[in-house]
């Protein structure tokens, strides 16, 4: 891996362009706790980009913030329903669903902020994000295991427990056993294993 590092300052001034973005989704992310999975997995993409400079930071960071807000169409119950709790939820209709709704919803809003000439690349990884079984380049994968690495912390497990009537203690085997050995890139399972730790001692699941 290779790092780039940033001065925090140099890091404000990038992540700041995205207000514009962030500010017309916002109405969108009020939808399946988007207004946290987002925010944070908007993080985590972050830190993935400075293992990759061969990435394009704003290609990434767009599709992230933009990857779920087309669960803003879709209805709540059919959500935790089919999204969390069905035997194929990975690979079901709402799923699909809800990156078509998404990426419908995301051309308007690039154009609108600035960002059209971006569409086709956001979209595309909007497009599949959760149905694809493989990525399609390296700034796909980053948004991926983005999107992923929030369930390794505590945050995460408050809310995703609830939807798949799963203990903390189940839901962390479940991150050690089968969403780290799926996210994609040396960076993002760096950075997994030591935040699946660090919540797992913090929930106490060795106890409870």
């Amino acid at each position: 891996m290779r790092a780039r590092s940033k001065s925090l300052a140099e890091r404000v001034i990038c992540t700041a362009r995205y207000d514009p973005i962030w500010r017309a989704a916002e109405p969108y992310l009020r939808a399946r706790k988007n207004d946290i999975h987002v925010p944070l997995s908007f993080q985590w993409c972050l830190r993935l980009l400075e293992h990759y400079p061969d990435a394009d930071p704003d290609v990434c960071c767009l599709a992230i913030i933009l990857h779920d807000i087309g669960w803003y169409a879709i209805d709540m119950d059919r959500i935790v329903q089919e999204g969390f709790r069905s035997e194929n939820m990975l690979e079901n209709d709402v799923r699909f669903l809800h990156e078509a709704e998404g990426v419908r919803m995301a051309k308007p809003i690039l154009a609108d902020t600035g960002f059209g000439h971006l569409t086709d690349q956001v979209c595309e990884i909007i497009d599949g994000h959760d149905t694809r079984r493989t990525p399609r380049h390296l700034n796909d994968s980053i948004v991926r295991d983005a999107d992923k690495l929030w369930r390794f912390e505590p945050a995460a497990v408050a809310i995703v427990t609830d939807w798949m009537v799963m203990s903390p203690n189940a839901f962390c085997h479940r991150l050690r056993t089968k969403v780290l050995p799926q996210l994609e890139t040396e960076a993002a399972r760096h950075l997994a294993r030591p935040e699946l730790e660090r919540t797992c001692a913090r929930l106490m699941v060795h106890v409870i």
